[in-house]
Parts: structure tokens; C-alpha cells; sequence
């Protein structure tokens, strides 16, 4: 029978970590089960590299997005049958490791992972993680049952996925040779103490050194060994201030002879030797939220007698009486433990008897066949679970239409334009592009859902863009919070999205005192209509237009209105485009599905058919530009995209995926061809995590959006145009969906 061939991506030594030498020791054990053979993608810190063995084939460094890239292209062109990813949120780049998204969606092959970190209380970023994971993972492996009930209840992973895998230890041998091990290390006449692992401040180490002068007293022979370096990422931002710090706690208590510190990595045999030899083995790390340690799992295996502090992988493996607990920070009942300990050798024993029978239960050869197991059942089940990814979604499945943010940002004198992540930030005020984007929204809100909070929300925008408007039509944009008017005339921008806005309320009006006002608007504006310059302020200037003759088409001014300002763009768009460039423009740069939605908006009017090709040539040119591998990747507004340059993937904004959504339903509506809603709703889908980093936009907490895309992750900020953005584009799904009812 063919070995199943296992792709692992982690950490491995010499590498000089804990994951690294679980990572080492979990594809031995599943080799030595000789159903099974494996390889390694090796992760790299920050400028690190090591010399590798051979088993390593592949090595992404840590914050270089296109290794994450490669290297799936590695695994899904070998023959690995499986996908093994050991996570931590460190060793991976972007926020919280957020890097690690792309590649695993990219998989084609059944993927395990196992978490060594799960947080009760994760950030956003940390929790869109590991929900990203709950979806593409076959199976998932935590060390504790604390870890299973956190992914269900905090993460949303189905339970059925979760499956508890203890940490594994090697084959210790207990107290076999224990005093010939004290001689090797000087310890015959001496009662040892010992603390391993990458030093760093949660490690509690001066918990123990605090508690030793009362030990000392009654047992001046003891010794306290710390055993192991700096943590890598301690020593970059401190170098050895926490080493340093407890050496002078050393001083300070007089104990230069019963503190003795080992500043090594050691290798598994060394540690098994020294924890043959000690007496005690104590963990006191600082808080509770510690979900599984590696060290307590080796302690534990290795038949020793343990005191730890409380937290969470220890109230677990500890339970039982194979160890004892003390609280955080409680340097006196540490002390206390300890003399009742080494004064009761009876008690010392059984408590490293107990440690050592349970630990027998966890080895490496165990937990290597239980590993087998799972991998053997994701890859006879994998073509059961896959299912081809699909662009159109279901409306049931999408989140709720939520206007909390939006109340949020809002008060009676407009939307607040910025936020300190969901905090509106009062010092940015108000500008007319988000409150012309807010009366749209809450206009087509009204319209579609009678949503009470949206009708009340049109008269403080329809009064805000009032207020803005100066005498001879034209509007100014910025507004400070105290009601200072920042600027004499605003961007062409701000003038052609009120436009749009006006003459969506002017078809669509649900009282007619808003109707009024806002033709009054409407009309006092028109003069400035054929004198706009920037192409986008035309292009949103006509679509109000548009919206406008919906109502009134008779209109023979505006009709020919719309008829310059079109023929103003197509001839734009003749000089510049040519078969490789088919835009308006030498560049790509934001909003760019304004352009053509605003001349598909114009063809449903005049019926003119060089405006639907114009239309659909440019936005098929946006589509093979913003699509990538089935997920919408706008143009980033880091430089934007040149003619003849590369195209920026980042900083991708949320008015970009909007104009996306919006152009291909326009294109649906004039074609009726269903491939664009299809792109219709897969640019939706970006801001529920069908992006470049797979991680949603849209914050189910808040229920507002991110402010953009970045490469290290989301740009936390959830000021008005981004929210407003994702809920115009989901009333546009909604509406689509509405249509189709009806076509059916």
C-alpha cells in the first residue's frame, strides 16, 4: 500500500523553538508508523536562516508574501496527499499571522491543523484567522478541552472538526539512573529545582526566585536551575533586560548559590538528563491564559514531580494529584509547597509516579498513531468535503442589513466622517462625499426594506447637503466638527456623488417635502454640470442625471445634457485606449467602476449603443485587471496601476469593491448576461473574506467595515465612507436578488 505523503508547514530545527521540535518529533512518530513519510516547508524569522536537514523542501521567510504563494504552488505540484500546518500566530507574517490565509486557500489537497494558541479573547484579526481556518480545515487539533469548547463557542468552528490531540513527549525513562544523573550535574547532595523553555516576562521566573529565601532556610542545600536562551523575539526588542533583571533579583535575595542559570537551547537527550535528575519541576508563568505548554507536557511525560501556577493547560494536566497548584504571582505559597514537599519525600514520589503514569498515555508512538489515523480519514474523505467554491451565495447566509454603525457615526448635523476603529472621530468632522454616500444609502434602504431608522436618517443628510451648498450651486465639502466650513468649494468628486445622490432621492423620493428640496438642490446645481474637468465627477454627476430622468424624462434640457457629458467621456476613452489598454486614462486608480456603471446607466436612457460598448469593453478590461484566482483584488491605492507598470495589490479600498458590485449589476441589468452577476457578487464576497488575504472587512461585532486591505492585514479604522460602501453594495445584492425572483 502507498504511503501517504504528508506536507508539513512550521517551524523545524535548528530552529530553536518549541514548535520546531514538535514539528520534528510529530513527523517522526508518523513515520514510524510505516504508513506514512513526510517533508517540511520551513518558516523563517525575520532575516533568519538556518541549515536545514534535507527533510526541509521549501522555506517561506516569515513577512514575504509571495513564499506563502510559492510555496502552495509546491505542495500542489508534489505528491503530498495532505497539508499538516502547526500555527502559532508569531511565526507567521502580517497582523497576527495573517499571511498564512492566501496559502491555505489555495491548497489543493485535505488540510489538518494544529493550533498551539487559541485566545479566549481574541483581536479581530486573531479570530477572522482562525475562522478562516474553521472553514478550509478538514480537521482541526488543540491539546486541551478548554481549546474545543473556545473554538466552538468563541470561533464558530463546528464542533465536528475539533479533535483533541495531547501533546506529545518522548519515551522518558523513569528515575532510571536518577542519581547517577545528579552526579553528571553535581547535584548528589543537593535538593534541584528546575524551569525550562525560551525565557521572556510571562514566564514568572521571579516568582520562584522570590520564594526561595524561606526555602532556603530550612533547606540551604537547594538549587534552582533555569534552563534555556532569550527568546528570540525578547532578545530583538530587549536584548538580555529579563535575564539581567532576575540576576539582580539573585543578588538582591543572596542566593548566588542556589540560583544557577543555563543560557542554552539544549537537545531532547540533555533535557531528558535533566529532568532525570531534578527534584522538582515547577512552571510559574503569569496568567492563566496559556491553552497548552509544550514544557509542562515534557515535565509531565518525563515522570516529575510538578508545581505550576494555574493556568489553563495546567488546571488540565495537573488534575488528579499528578501535580500541585499555586496562584499567580504567590511567591509564599510557592515557598510553602516546596518545604512540604521536600520535606515528605513519600508525597514527592507519588506525585512523580502519578505525573509518570499519565505521561505514559501521551508518547510520541501514541500520539503519532492517533495523528495517522486523522490524516489516513481527511484524505479517504477529501473529495467528499470539497466543494467547488461558488461566487453566487446564498441571502440567507449573509449578514444581517445592519445600520448600528452607521447610527453610530451619525448625528444631527451629519456622519462623522473618520472613526478610531469603531469610535467616530470627532476631530475629522463631516464631509459632503459621505453624507451624499449616506442619503443614497439610506434612500435605497428605505426603498427596499421601510426601514423606519433609515427615513430618519434622510432628513439630516438632505439638511447637511443643503447647508453645504453654496449660493451659486456649486457645494463645498469639508466641515469641521463645530460647524467651521473648511474649504470655499469642494472636489468634483463631492459635487458629482451629492448629484447621484439628489437624483436617486428625486426617483425614488418616499415624501415629497424631501423631493422638493432635493430638486431645489438639483436644479440650483445644474449650471456646473457640463463645466466639471475629472472624469469621475462627470461619471457621477451623470448618473444622477439618470436617476433624475427616471422621474422626468421629458426633460429635454437634461436629456442633451447627458448626451454631452457621455459623448465628453467615449471621446476621452477613443484617445486613450488601445487594444492593451482599454480604459479612459493612462492609469487605473479609484473608483474605477464608476466610469463604465455611470455609461450603462446612460445606455438604459438613451439607448445609444456605443455607450454599451464602451461600457462593457472597459469594465470586461477592469475584470481581467481586479480578478484573481475567482476573488476580487482591486487596484491598491499604494501608487495605483500605470499603463506599463505592475499593478499595486495593496492598500485595496472598500469604494473600489462598491463600484465593483455596482458596474457588474448595472452590466446584468442592460445584458441581462448572468456572468456578470456572478462578478456582481463575487466582488461583494470581498468584503466577507473572498480576498487576497482572506479575511472579512465587515465586522459582525460592530457591524461596520474596515477601513482598507493592507499587506499585513485590515486597516482596523471604520470610518463612514467604508461602511457606507459595504451597504450600498449590499442593498445592490439584495436587489439583484429581487430581480431573479421575479425573472423566475
Amino acid at each position: 500500500m502507498k504511503k501517504i505523503t504528508i506536507a508539513c508547514i512550521g517551524n523545524y530545527p535548528p530552529r530553536e523553538c518549541g514548535i520546531a521540535t514538535f514539528t520534528k518529533n510529530l513527523i517522526d512518530a508518523v513515520e514510524k508508523t510505516g504508513k506514512a513519510e513526510g517533508y517540511v516547508v520551513a518558516m523563517n524569522d525575520l532575516g533568519q536562516s538556518y541549515a536545514y536537514p534535507k527533510k526541509v523542501k521549501c522555506v517561506i521567510r516569515q513577512n514575504h508574501q509571495r513564499d506563502y504563494l510559492k510555496a502552495v504552488k509546491f505542495i500542489n505540484y508534489s505528491e503530498a496527499d495532505v497539508c499538516v500546518i502547526e500555527h502559532e500566530f508569531g511565526i507567521f507574517g502580517g497582523n497576527s499571522g495573517i499571511y498564512i490565509l492566501p496559502l491555505i486557500h489555495r491548497l489543493e489537497i485535505p488540510l489538518i491543523v494544529t493550533l498551539h494558541t487559541v485566545l479566549q479573547k481574541p483581536s479581530y484579526d486573531q479570530r477572522a484567522i482562525i475562522q478562516g481556518i474553521g472553514k478550509k480545515a478538514a480537521k482541526i487539533v488543540v491539546m486541551s478541552r478548554r481549546a474545543v469548547d473556545f473554538l466552538t463557542d468563541i470561533y464558530d468552528v463546528p464542533r465536528e472538526k475539533v479533535v483533541q490531540i495531547e501533546h506529545g513527549v518522548p519515551d522518558f525513562d523513569f528515575i532510571q539512573g536518577q542519581q547517577s544523573y545528579k552526579k553528571k550535574f553535581n547535584l548528589e547532595n543537593r535538593k534541584s529545582l528546575l524551569t525550562f523553555g525560551l525565557l521572556s516576562r510571562n514566564k514568572g521566573i521571579e516568582t520562584v526566585i522570590q520564594a526561595l529565601p524561606k526555602v532556603v532556610k530550612k533547606h540551604p542545600e537547594i538549587i534552582y536551575i533555569v534552563l534555556g536562551k532569550t527568546h528570540p523575539a525578547v532578545l530583538r526588542a530587549s536584548d538580555e533586560e529579563y535575564r539581567n533583571y532576575l540576576r539582580r533579583l539573585v543578588e538582591k535575595n543572596n542566593l548566588r548559590k542556589n540560583v544557577y542559570f543555563y543560557n542554552s537551547f539544549v537537545s531532547p537527550q540533555e533535557l531528558f538528563e535533566y529532568l532525570s535528575a531534578i527534584d522538582i519541576y515547577i512552571t510559574p508563568y503569569l496568567n492563566e491564559a496559556q491553552i497548552t505548554s509544550g514544557t509542562l507536557a515534557y515535565a509531565v511525560g518525563a515522570g516529575a514531580a510538578v508545581i505550576s501556577t494555574p493556568y489553563w493547560h495546567a488546571q488540565e494536566l495537573l488534575a488528579d494529584g499528578r501535580g500541585r497548584l499555586f496562584d499567580f504571582h504567590d511567591s509564599d505559597a510557592l515557598a510553602d509547597i516546596l518545604i512540604e514537599l521536600l520535606d515528605n519525600p513519600p508525597a514527592l514520589l507519588e506525585l512523580r509516579e502519578k505525573a509518570y503514569t499519565y505521561g505514559r498515555q501521551t508518547l510520541w508512538s501514541a500520539m503519532g498513531e492517533k495523528y495517522l489515523q486523522l490524516i489516513s480519514d481527511a484524505v479517504q474523505s477529501y473529495p467528499a468535503i470539497t466543494t467547488q467554491e461558488q461566487s453566487i451565495v446564498d441571502p440567507l447566509v449573509l449578514p444581517v442589513f445592519n445600520l448600528a454603525h452607521v447610527l453610530r457615526l451619525t448625528d444631527d448635523t451629519g456622519i462623522i466622517q473618520h472613526a478610531k476603529y469603531s469610535v467616530p472621530n470627532r476631530k475629522e468632522g463631516y464631509c459632503l462625499d459621505d453624507v451624499a454616500r449616506g442619503l443614497l444609502m439610506a434612500t435605497m434602504t428605505y426603498r427596499q426594506k421601510k426601514d423606519q431608522a433609515a427615513l430618519d436618517l434622510l432628513p439630516i443628510y438632505l439638511s447637511f447637503i443643503h447647508y453645504m451648498q453654496n449660493e451659486d450651486g456649486s457645494f463645498r465639502n469639508f466641515l469641521s466638527y463645530n460647524r467651521n466650513f473648511m474649504d470655499e468649494v469642494g472636489s468634483e468628486d463631492s459635487f458629482g456623488r451629492a448629484i447621484w445622490a439628489l437624483g436617486y432621492l428625486i426617483r425614488f423620493s418616499p415624501h415629497d417635502a424631501f423631493l422638493q428640496l432635493a430638486k431645489e438642490l438639483f436644479a440650483n446645481a445644474y449650471s456646473h454640470f457640463q463645466n466639471l474637468q475629472t472624469i469621475r465627477g462627470n461619471a457621477d454627476t451623470i448618473i444622477g442625471i439618470c436617476h433624475y430622468l427616471h422621474r422626468y424624462s421629458d426633460d429635454e434640457g437634461m436629456n442633451k445634457t447627458l448626451k454631452d457629458m457621455t459623448c465628453k467621456i467615449v471621446a476621452q476613452y477613443e484617445n486613450k485606449a488601445d487594444p492593451d489598454w482599454q480604459w479612459f486614462e493612462p492609469e487605473l486608480t479609484y473608483d474605477n467602476g464608476i466610469i463604465p456603471l455611470a455609461l450603462l446607466h446612460a445606455h438604459e436612457i438613451r439607448g445609444d449603443e456605443k455607450l454599451l460598448e464602451v461600457a462593457l469593453e472597459t469594465a470586461d478590461f477592469l475584470e481581467t485587471i481586479m480578478f484573481k484566482d475567482g476573488c476580487l483584488s482591486p487596484v491598491g491605492n499604494d501608487g495605483w496601476y500605470q499603463k506599463g507598470a505592475s499593478c499595486p495589490q495593496y492598500d485595496q479600498q472598500p469604494i473600489d469593491a462598491m463600484a465593483a458590485v455596482m458596474m457588474f449589476y448595472q452590466a446584468y441589468v442592460v445584458t441581462g448576461n448572468k456572468r456578470y452577476i456572478d462578478r456582481m457578487f463575487a466582488s461583494f464576497m470581498w468584503f466577507l473574506g473572498e480576498n487576497d488575504l482572506r479575511i472579512p472587512l465587515y465586522d459582525f461585532e460592530t457591524s461596520g467595515c474596515c477601513d482598507g486591505l493592507e499587506s499585513h492585514g485590515v486597516n482596523r479604522n471604520q470610518g463612514a465612507e467604508s461602511v457606507l460602501a459595504y451597504l450600498l453594495s449590499h442593498l445592490t445584492v439584495l436587489q439583484a436578488y429581487e430581480q431573479e425572483d421575479q425573472a423566475e
